[in-house]
């Protein structure tokens, strides 16, 4: 974690305009120098002018101690040092003056305007200072002389300040630039990992709700079932052996598959199929045990199935309705149009929602009359499962709905961009749920697509 933005603002501890404590400590401290050596260098300017020495002092000390407010008005520390230029003292209070101001924020041309004054105002006393030691006679040099020493000299006081200040000024931008782009690519990088956890807890709902609607698709029915069955069983057992035996038969039957599906699933979600996550120590993804689970609970559904073919399919709707007959339902089964095959998943979402359906009835509506309806179009299938108001007596047998079975088929259908539909007919039942039960699936475009 680097120490940006908003850390390095809170950073910022010194009194007054100073950042930090060692920065008022610096200034305070270049002020006192500053104002020693004009003190010092007010002595010969009052000798000159003719005023007192003691006023002289004071106003080198009083000149020289405004450094110490260079980092908040640097140009009035330049201003007073071009103004005292012409009394020749405040060296190092020029230097550092025209340093900060270069290393500031100001506009360039006023960096410029001020360097250039300053630059003009130290030519000209130098000019001045060395014609006349030359006109007392303390320096015997060429003409040549006094140009090159108001040159050197205005340039050495002006341009070396000027530029470190620039360079100095010129990186510290850069640092906090890159110091706000790292907090920018921070905050970024939060936010990325914060979406990446929405959308992994999003894909693990996802999953958990796929693996519950496989397990309630290919388990439910047969529980059903089997329930059913041994609620007839039980009416059966003693005036007719013979039947009691074969739906004892047909118990034993969808119990052996059921169990054998739920094998193959909790088998999946244990050891995620061929043992990988087993082996490497970790948990198997959760969208892989979803795929496996629905490839395990499809192979579980189809292990009969001649071709070995993927899930379930539309030609053994034939077997899933008398499966239903063979459990006291009357249920009659119509196609429309020319049979043809569709793409897998279509095939095994007709298959479910028809299994769903009659599921349904065998819970809510027992001994009702059942039609079950197939349309193939041009480029779409449609199924319809809808009931007769079950008699009087029904069933003894009582089925728990845990609700969601409605709600998974129309996640089915809608996944595959068809049309769902449920509900009583006029005929009456359960609305919703049980009793009188509509599916229509329609597919968007071309065929074999929902």
């Amino acid at each position: 974690m680097t120490t940006t933005g908003e850390d390095h603002v809170t950073a910022r501890g010194g009194p007054w305009w100073w950042g930090r404590r060692r920065s008022a400590v610096l200034d305070v401290g270049l002020a006192v120098v500053s104002a020693l050596e004009c003190g010092l260098e007010g002595i010969p300017f009052a000798r000159d002018a003719g005023i007192p020495v003691a006023a002289g002092v004071l106003f080198g000390l009083l000149a020289g101690s405004v450094l110490v407010v260079r980092r908040h008005w640097p140009i009035a520390v330049v201003l007073v040092v071009i103004a005292i230029t012409p009394a020749q003292m405040g060296f190092l209070m020029g230097l550092v003056g025209l340093y900060t101001l270069a290393a500031s924020e100001l506009p360039r041309r006023i960096i410029a305007s001020l360097a250039g004054m300053s630059l003009v105002g130290t030519f000209i006393v130098t000019l001045v200072r060395v014609r006349q030691d030359m006109a007392r006679g303390e320096l015997d040099l060429g003409d040549w002389f006094v140009p090159f020493a108001s040159v050197a000299t205005s340039v050495g006081l002006t341009a070396p300040p000027v530029l470190l200040g620039l360079y100095v000024g010129a990186r510290r931008r850069l640092m906090e630039s890159l110091r706000e782009r790292a907090d920018s690519l921070e905050r970024e990088l939060q936010l990325l990992a914060e979406r990446a956890e929405e959308r992994a807890e999003w894909a693990r709902n996802e999953e958990r709700t796929r693996i519950a609607r496989e397990m309630h698709d290919v388990v439910a029915h047969r529980v059903s079932l089997m329930v059913v069955h041994a609620a007839a069983l039980q009416a059966v057992a003693r005036k007719d052996p013979e039947k009691a035996v074969k739906n004892a038969a047909l118990v034993g039957d969808m119990g052996r598959q059921a169990l054998t599906e739920l094998r193959e699933m909790l088998g999946v979600l244990r050891s995620g199929g061929d043992g990988a996550g087993r082996r490497a120590g970790s948990a198997l993804p959760l969208a892989a045990v979803g795929a496996a689970a629905a490839a395990a609970a499809s192979r579980a559904v189809s292990e009969e199935r001649p071709g070995g073919a993927e899930g379930p399919s539309l030609s053994e709707i034939d077997e899933l309705v008398g499966q239903s007959a063979a459990a006291g339902m009357v249920v009659a089964l119509s196609v429309e149009g020319e049979g043809r095959s569709y793409a897998g998943v279509v095939e095994s979402t007709a298959y479910r929602v028809v299994q769903e359906a009659l599921t349904n009835v065998h819970k809510h509506a027992p001994g009702a009359k059942t039609y079950v309806r197939l349309a193939h179009r041009v480029s779409e299938i449609a199924m319809q499962v809808e009931n007769e108001p079950p008699p009087e007596a029904g069933s003894s047998a009582r089925l728990p709905s845990g609700g969601n079975g409605l709600v998974g088929m129309k996640e089915r259908v809608s996944a595959l961009g068809g049309v769902f539909v449920s509900g009583p007919t006029d005929a009456g039942g359960v609305p919703g749920v049980g009793g009188d039960s509509g599916v229509v699936g329609r597919p968007a475009a071309g065929d074999g697509d929902w």
